[in-house]
């Protein structure tokens, strides 16, 4: 709850993308003027980078210098933010129908489901902290970092890390209340028709509804850090360093080369993605349709399994944000802890991490490796989605829809501009209105454009599209594989 309202406070307030928003309670007294930050990019280019702070600040890791050197203490200026409330939330719907056939009875299943979330917020007065950056400047040059500290070391031994200096903080005031509210309804019909010895034909209808509401409030206490922004240091092999004024410029000396490609062919950009620069997306897709393979030839049962919790986990943005952290301290070596986590998202993760460990086979570590390597692609492309696209996604998750869609993703890829027929089999399904509407509003939100005329259909990708055309395509095509 508290990340989801700090994100909203941020995405609301500062559309230059200066302020990064606090994702736990737990921080917040670690985030002090002046203290360090690391900045670590993730492995796929599309993701946010995550912040941590270490518990120092720059002085801390300083060389002691010369008895006459001023003390780090860079003017602080104060002042009003901004009075904040609001109300935000979305609605969400979920239509399957099922059919069975047997040799003594035709068996239709109908499920729907209808279910919203709203979280109102309400901050009060905001208050806002700086740091002088032209005293930090001064207080700073010719100063010497300690290049044996743990945090400088560990920093520097993670070629995807930057280190920063927290100079900006957004604070609470007064106590303030966050209350979520979610109300779920669902329906689900069955129809039997059997076949009765020496009695013709019998048949059965039942309905039965169910619907949910959970209210659930979080104090947030006064003066808690709710946003910041930091400076990023260019640091030199000898300690010496600067601060860097214009956003990603910083690092240390000697990293590695500026563009790479990891071993798994996830494309791996050391500093922001442009949105300018041309993206070859079936040259992209090609390189990472081992993933997909691997995820192909799974036991059914566990494709089964893996795609409904994964779907279960795109009914909430936050939920999908903590998947793809808790899967990424795994890929990286690390033990993650559960306990903070909320009781239905920590089912949720476990159960798929229990589904990745379950592996048989001579060489299964390898496998197992491989297919964590690969869930965490798929939960990775769907953090990188749009809000809207991901909703979106969540209801085009029958068997026939994600193979429908995995067509049109190979098309957009190939960009041959080629028409498709609605007629052919495997697009069938989209001559369902509410179906189409559903595609194309899924591809727009990822800068595809679709084109239908009567029983044709073209698609088209948008001047600059930037990353969400890969993202979509490798959470569709990832779903697919499961199907």
């Amino acid at each position: 709850m508290f990340a989801k309202a700090t994100k909203a406070f941020v995405k609301d307030t500062d559309h230059a993308g200066r302020l990064i928003p606090v994702s736990s309670l737990n921080d917040t007294d670690k985030l002090n003027l002046r203290s360090l930050i690391v900045k670590t990019r993730h492995r796929c280019f599309w993701q946010e980078p995550k912040y941590q702070s270490p518990g120092f600040t720059l002085g801390d890791v300083l060389e002691p210098g010369e008895p006459g050197n001023t003390p780090l203490s860079p003017t602080v200026k104060e002042s009003d933010f901004v009075d904040y409330s609001g109300t935000f939330g979305d609605k969400k719907e979920m239509n399957a129908d099922g059919n069975m056939e047997a040799k003594l009875a035709d068996f239709n299943l109908t499920v729907e489901g209808k279910w919203s979330t709203k979280q109102k917020l309400s901050l009060g007065s905001l208050n806002k902290e700086k740091v002088d950056v032209k005293d930090l400047h001064n207080y700073s040059k010719n100063r010497v970092l300690d290049m044996s500290h743990p945090v400088i070391k560990q920093t520097r031994a993670n070629p995807r890390a930057v280190l920063g200096v927290l100079t900006e903080r957004i604070m609470t005031s007064l106590p303030c209340p966050v209350t979520n509210n979610v109300l779920k309804h669902g329906n689900v019909g069955a129809n039997v028709s059997a076949c009765v010895f020496l009695s013709g034909k019998a048949s059965m209808k039942q309905i039965g509804s169910t619907q949910t509401e959970s209210d659930v409030s979080l104090g947030i206490p006064a003066n808690t850090v709710m946003a910041y922004s930091l400076i990023e240091l260019y640091i030199k092999c000898n300690g010496q360093f600067e601060l860097c004024l214009i956003r990603n410029n910083g690092g240390f000396e000697k990293v590695t080369s500026k563009d790479e490609i990891e071993e798994d062919g996830i494309m791996d950009l050391r500093g922001d993605f442009d949105a300018n620069s041309p993206l070859n997306l079936n040259e992209e897709l090609d390189k990472l349709s081992g993933h997909f393979q691997l995820l192909s030839v799974l036991p059914v049962a566990k494709r089964s399994s893996l795609l409904q919790l994964l779907k279960t986990t795109m009914e909430d943005r936050e939920a999908v944000s903590v998947l793809e952290s808790v899967l990424d301290q795994m890929y990286a070596g690390e033990t993650p802890d559960l306990g903070d986590l909320e009781e239905s998202e920590r089912e949720t993760v476990q159960a798929i991490l229990d589904l990745v460990d379950q592996c048989d086979g001579k060489d299964e570590d390898e496998i197992r490796s491989s297919l964590l390597s690969a869930v965490h692609l798929i939960v990775s492309a769907m953090d990188g989605m749009t809000d809207e696209g991901l909703s979106v996604l969540g209801s085009c998750c029958s068997p026939p829809v994600l193979q429908a869609l995995q067509i049109l993703v190979q098309h957009v890829a190939a960009g041959s501009g080629e028409t498709l027929s609605l007629r052919d089999a495997g697009l069938a399904v989209l001559t369902e209105e509410e179906v189409y509407q559903r595609t194309e509003s899924l591809f727009g939100h990822s800068e595809v454009t679709l084109k239908r005329e009567e029983d044709t259909l073209r698609t088209e990708m948008k001047d600059q599209p930037g990353y969400l055309p890969l993202v979509m395509s490798i959470t569709v095509k990832g779903l697919a594989s499961l199907v």
